[in-house]
């Protein structure tokens, strides 16, 4: 047995608890960065389905919960072809663990000011802690679900879920990068509508 394999084994018999404390740990960094717990309008809904207003990214769910389904998907995938030798807790550890530090980047001051400069989420003051908690765990959902899905279904759900996303409000987790990373004007005008 390899040692990656010895380090899965051991990172899996702990994995509930490194899940529960690197989620804590995730939303501690964000109360520091000063990211309000709930939404500042004071309610907690479940779902919110309107993007440009200051409730998005506030509430638990909301159009950009699906890309984060779609991490899961692909972390799976990944881990399936990297880590294969390290058992499935071990890799659902690993991709919560990205998964809160993405949570914790995307909502400094550096990432925010690019969203805001270059994606259609102008305006975008980052999340809520109550919606980066959701976030990760709309990832760990993805990951569980691509472990059971053949990985045909794996990938339909993902293109699913995109498309979805698209239809719905012009933004996916493939536009989201993109412009994140190398900004299109075409799309930037047909975003706006």
């Amino acid at each position: 047995m390899g040692r990656a394999s010895s380090i899965g084994e051991r990172v899996a018999a702990k994995s509930a608890w490194l899940i529960a404390a690197i989620v804590m740990l995730a939303a501690l960094g964000l109360l520091v960065e000063g990211r309000p717990p709930i939404c500042p309008c004071g309610t907690v809904k479940l779902w919110h389905g309107t993007v440009q207003s200051a409730e998005n990214s506030q509430q638990l769910l909301d159009w950009y919960s699906l890309s984060h389904v779609v991490h899961g998907l692909l972390f799976y995938a990944a881990g399936w072809m990297v880590l294969r030798r390290w058992p499935p807790a071990a890799r659902l550890t690993l991709a919560v663990l990205i998964e809160a530090g993405w949570e914790v980047l995307e909502n400094s001051p550096i990432i925010i000011d690019r969203y805001r400069a270059v994606t259609l989420a102008w305006g975008y003051a980052g999340d809520s802690i109550v919606n980066s908690m959701a976030d990760i765990t709309c990832m760990a959902a993805g990951f569980l679900i691509a472990r059971r899905l053949p990985p045909w279904g794996t990938v339909a759900l993902g293109v699913a879920l995109e498309l979805i996303a698209l239809a719905a409000i012009r933004d996916n987790l493939t536009l989201n990068l993109l412009m994140l990373i190398h900004p299109v004007d075409a799309i930037r005008v047909w975003q706006a509508g």
